[in-house]
């Protein structure tokens, strides 16, 4: 069959343009819509790529957690009630026998009574402990790091190995001053961790009156 028009018929040149032009549309609807097909498959691939990399991103130039190696770990037994004073061979201690009643968690502005704070660390608490000339800002900054914390006593303590002694049972970490980031690592670890003897018992309604 030929394309050329027919002389006979006048319009036959009129609907081979038609056919074309309609043809030619067809056409580029058709790579149009392939244009969007591609773009619906690779849009949802470039987000997921771009998350992931995101992800990794942030697990990559995340830090490594402060390491807890200079931990010192001791081996008491809870359960030993005594209402006697006793002498404690850590300083301060980190358990053994102790006041049948725990002291009361939070803060306090004077040195508490062992018997009483080493209760309280069978029960899951940190007490954290400075010596008494550690500058104000330095104590501010423990304040800070047992702020909405149930379970941790903040106190001065006399004759400390450092000048500050972080303690749970069984565990005790010094270090030298209240931006030492493992400070925040341990309370991570230890308020009412793995080593405690008691888990679930109160660390309110006992003795001392925190001041915060």
């Amino acid at each position: 069959m030929s394309d050329t028009p027919d002389p006979a018929d006048p319009g036959a040149g009129a609907r081979a343009d038609r056919a074309a032009r309609v043809a030619a549309m067809k056409a580029a609807e058709r790579s149009r819509a392939r244009r969007r097909r591609a773009l619906v498959v690779a849009i949802p691939t470039v987000a997921v790529l771009a998350v992931a990399g995101a992800v990794t991103a942030v697990f990559l130039n995340r830090p490594e957690p402060p390491s807890l190696d200079a931990v010192r770990t001791f081996d008491y037994t809870g359960g030993d009630h005594t209402s006697d004073p006793v002498t404690y061979e850590q300083n301060p201690p980190v358990g053994g026998p102790h006041n049948p009643t725990w002291l009361n968690c939070g803060v306090y502005d004077a040195p508490v009574p062992n018997e009483n704070a080493v209760h309280s660390l069978e029960h899951g608490a940190v007490w954290i402990t400075y010596r008494p000339d550690l500058p104000a800002d330095q104590v501010d900054e423990l304040r800070s790091a047992v702020a909405g914390q149930t379970y941790t006593v903040l106190s001065p303590y006399e004759g400390l190995p450092s000048p500050v002694v972080l303690s749970a049972w069984n565990n005790q970490l010094a270090v030298e001053d209240a931006d030492d980031p493992r400070i925040e690592a341990f309370l991570a670890k230890f308020v009412q961790g793995a080593q405690t003897p008691e888990p679930g018992a109160l660390c309110s309604n006992g003795t001392g009156t925190p001041t915060g």
